[in-house]
This record gives structure tokens, C-alpha cells and sequence, in this order.
């Protein structure tokens, strides 16, 4: 991801969905202009979902994905459509791709109740409109198409940014905690995990929310924490560390300067805060034998040092004093059964978007699995858990 590029998790997601054959990888070529999906008489020639991001007039900054047919057969078939349905996780905008000679039937209904079910607004595009000799009144969120003629895929395309718009978070990161020519203190950790050449996700958008809300912000190591406030005029707004260096940091910043995390802010601007900070109580009543699932939404290659597979582990059995089993997962590999977990911590979700986070929240909480997260977790094992949260409850 390029520094000049919107995070794909900042991005409206735009999922294609409906039977095979029904037009999907062509309506998907005819709205981005491009050759994203292979087209082909022959049903099932999308096997997995394919996705694109894309700048989309007039929506701006979207991922398009394009699914496999939902009425997919065998058991290769079954595996498709159970990516399909794992992929309505995260799309914010779903539209379904009828073909006008077959109309709805039970593969199209199910779709709609998956729709429902899960709180994805919906487009119904009758594709192949250009051999109807007449073409009817469409209804309210429905729009007659032809991709091959490239009929309706203009208002299409106005229809989903509409819809698409509705679905943009009003939530920031952090400057609705802070007033204009505020300093803003980040602590930025730069050791063996840090990519080479450029800063983590959250840092980049930390430093992009705090510069909207006409800010002053400056980063730096965690070692120059002292430093740098002994050379400011006048004492920080805030001081935003790396979880990782919470301990650290908060013996060097004064009580009167209030302090949170990257973690923390991001928990919050992904909507599970709350339930993140209930859940992390469940770090004082763990037992031996207990298991608890660390979950990254990125892939990111593993350090000596990795804080979900060795750091956090390692704290967790100290804190606890008790014999866990630690399981781990990664990008999109996230399980629907929770219920063998005492615990999930997850990461901040820099990488994903927000509905999917929210929905792995949601299938802890509908298990009655606690829920919380890397930050939230080590400020609750080192003591400072009402501290870096106070500037957030004001």
C-alpha cells in the first residue's frame, strides 16, 4: 500500500453477488472500467472472490469484489460458497446480480436473507436488460442493467454511491479529543518488526487525523520520551505510545498529561472500545488449561519478537500465573467457532474495515466469549488500564 493511497480498510467494500451466469464478472468489468473479473459462457469460471481496490466515480476510494456463483455445486462448489458467504463479513454494500430471463428464485432469496440478516444494504441489478422489449419501472434500490450493452451501468454506479455513502463512518481516530495547535506526542517504537523504510499503518493515520484537526504533532522513540518533554514549551495534549512500550512510556510521562495507545484509539475507532474493555477483565479469572486465541487482521512475517506470537503469549502466562494455551490467526482466517475460548484478544483492525471487525466481535459476544484487544490487554496486565482510557470517557 502506497503511502499516497487510501488503507484498503478505509475504503468503502462493494461486494458482487448472485447465481452463475447471471452476469456478475461482466456487470463488475462494466462498472470499473476494467478487465478486473474473467468473463466466460462457462458457469463457474469465478472460483474465488477477487478483489480490487480502485478509486469508483462517483464514490471515491472503494475494494470491489467480485464472488463465485452462490448456487456453485460439488463439493469444490460448497467450498466457494462458503468463501462467498465469509466474504458478506465485510462488504458495507452488497449487489446482487439477477438475470432478467431467470428472475429471483431461491439462490437470489437466500441472498437477500443473508442480506437482512447481516445489515448489508443492497442493490438488485437485473442484468441482460437489452433483450427485454420493454423494460419495467424499477423499484426503489433496483436498476435494470445490460453489461454487454453498458445500458444503466452509469446509474448503477450513482445508485451505489449513494447507498455507499450512508455506510462512511463518522468516527475519527483522535481529534475530537483535542483542540487546534494541541501537541501530540507519538511514541513510536522502531525495532526489528518495523518495516524497513516506512511507519505501521496506524501510525501513518494517527499523524493524518492529528494534522485534520490542525494539530502539532512529533514522534519518537520510545527512549526519548524524557527528552522530548524537557524540550517542549509547553507540556502535550496527549502522549500516543505502541502498546508494546506501555510500561516504559508511562514511567516517563508525568500523571498530568494524559496517555493512551495506538491499540487503544483504533479499538475506539472501529467501534468495540466498550466491549473490549469488559471483555479484558477476563485476564483475572483464567485458569490452567484455558485457550485464547490472538488474532491479527494482517500477515505480516513473524520476528524473535512478534508481539502476538511472543510477546503477548509470554505476559499473559506471567500475569496469570497459569498453564494456557495460546492459539493464533491471521489475516482473513478468522473462526466462526469461538466457543473452546476462554479469551480473544484481537489487534487494533488497522487492516480491516470496520464491519469486520464488528462481526468478530459480534461472534464472540454471541458466544459468550470475551472480547478486547492488544492494547486494551497490556495496559489491564501492567496496571494503567483506567489511565489510558480516562481521555476517552471525557
Amino acid at each position: 500500500m502506497s503511502l499516497n493511497a487510501t488503507p484498503s480498510s478505509e475504503r468503502i467494500h462493494i461486494g458482487f453477488f448472485g447465481r452463475r451466469n447471471a452476469g456478475k464478472s461482466s456487470v463488475v468489468n462494466a462498472v470499473t472500467g476494467q478487465d478486473l473479473a474473467v468473463v466466460s459462457d462457462t458457469k463457474g469460471t469465478t472460483t474465488d472472490p477477487v478483489s480490487k481496490a480502485m478509486e469508483l466515480l462517483p464514490l471515491g476510494p472503494v475494494v470491489v469484489i467480485d464472488t463465485p456463483g452462490f448456487d456453485d455445486e460439488g463439493e469444490l462448489g460448497a467450498l466457494r460458497v462458503k468463501k462467498t458467504k465469509q466474504t458478506l463479513n465485510r462488504v458495507d454494500l452488497a449487489v446482487l446480480i439477477v438475470d432478467v430471463q431467470e428472475g429471483l428464485k431461491e439462490t437470489e432469496k437466500e441472498l437477500l436473507e443473508l442480506f437482512k440478516a447481516k445489515e448489508i444494504p443492497w442493490i438488485v441489478a437485473w442484468n441482460k436488460a437489452d433483450i427485454l422489449e420493454s423494460v419495467p419501472e424499477a423499484a426503489e434500490n433496483e436498476i435494470y442493467v445490460s453489461a454487454t450493452e453498458g445500458t444503466n451501468i452509469y446509474e448503477l454506479k450513482d445508485l451505489m454511491a449513494k447507498a455507499g455513502k450512508l455506510q462512511e463512518s463518522k468516527q475519527v481516530l483522535v481529534r475530537d479529543l483535542m483542540q487546534p495547535d494541541d501537541v501530540i506526542l507519538l511514541v513510536m517504537p522502531i525495532d526489528s518488526a518495523a518495516p524497513k523504510g516506512r511507519m505501521i499503518l496506524p501510525q501513518q493515520m494517527m499523524i493524518r487525523d492529528v494534522l485534520d484537526g490542525d494539530g502539532l504533532v512529533f514522534g519518537i522513540k520510545e527512549d526519548k520520551v524524557k527528552e522530548a518533554l524537557a524540550s517542549l514549551s509547553r507540556k502535550p495534549a496527549m502522549v500516543i505510545t505502541d502498546s508494546q512500550a506501555f510500561e516504559r512510556v508511562a514511567k516517563d510521562v508525568p500523571e498530568d498529561i494524559p496517555l493512551t495507545s495506538f491499540s487503544i484509539l483504533m479499538a475506539r475507532y472501529k467501534g468495540f472500545l466498550d466491549v473490549a474493555v469488559k471483555g479484558v477483565a477476563a485476564i483475572e479469572n483464567l485458569k490452567d488449561g484455558d485457550k485464547i486465541l490472538i488474532s491479527e487482521g494482517c500477515t505480516h512475517h513473524r520476528q524473535c519478537g512478534d508481539i502476538g506470537t511472543v510477546k503477548l503469549p509470554n505476559w499473559l502466562k506471567k500475569h496469570s500465573g497459569k498453564d494456557l494455551i495460546i492459539e493464533t490467526s491471521s489475516g482473513k482466517g478468522f473462526p466462526e467457532d469461538l466457543s473452546e475460548y476462554a479469551l480473544v484478544i484481537h489487534c487494533g483492525g488497522c487492516m480491516l474495515n470496520e464491519r469486520e471487525v464488528k462481526y468478530r466481535m459480534k461472534c464472540a459476544c454471541d458466544q459468550g466469549v470475551p472480547f478486547t484487544n492488544y492494547g486494551i490487554c497490556i495496559a489491564a496486565m501492567k496496571g494503567i488500564l483506567q489511565r489510558s482510557i480516562a481521555i476517552l470517557n471525557q
